[in-house]
């Protein structure tokens, strides 16, 4: 089991930075892919970006590419999303997720799941 909790939402404006967290319990936090992906009202939820166990293998979705840098610390649980250059299409509640295969970007494929961190970007 993997519990999953986001943090580092809020209100930015367009052209800033934002850097969400995810914390996960369960001791076998660096054996999974660990996801980010987004939802924003009225809209599917889409992937953004994938890292593996290692760490040293990521993906981006397109509209993400160059923007924001997907890393994680093993040791201490967690995986980041920095997001640059923000803009107002990003925004969106934002999902951290955990799978055990590499390379999952469809959505219902992954295991585990946080409950989500709102980020708005004002233009």
């Amino acid at each position: 089991q993997v519990q999953l909790v986001e943090s580092g939402g809020g209100l930015v404006q367009a052209g800033g930075s934002l850097r969400l967290s995810c914390a996960a319990s369960g001791r076998t936090f660096s054996s999974y892919t660990m996801g980010w992906f987004r939802q924003a009202p009225g809209k599917e939820r889409e992937f953004v970006a994938a890292i593996k166990w290692s760490g040293r293998i990521t993906y981006y979705a397109d509209s993400v590419k160059g923007r924001f840098t997907i890393s994680r610390d093993n040791a201490k649980n967690t995986v980041y999303l920095q997001m640059n250059s923000l803009k107002s299409e990003d925004t969106a509640d934002y999902y951290c997720a955990a799978d055990s295969r590499w390379l999952v970007v469809i959505p219902d494929e992954y295991d585990y799941w946080g409950q989500g961190t709102q980020v708005t970007v004002s233009s």
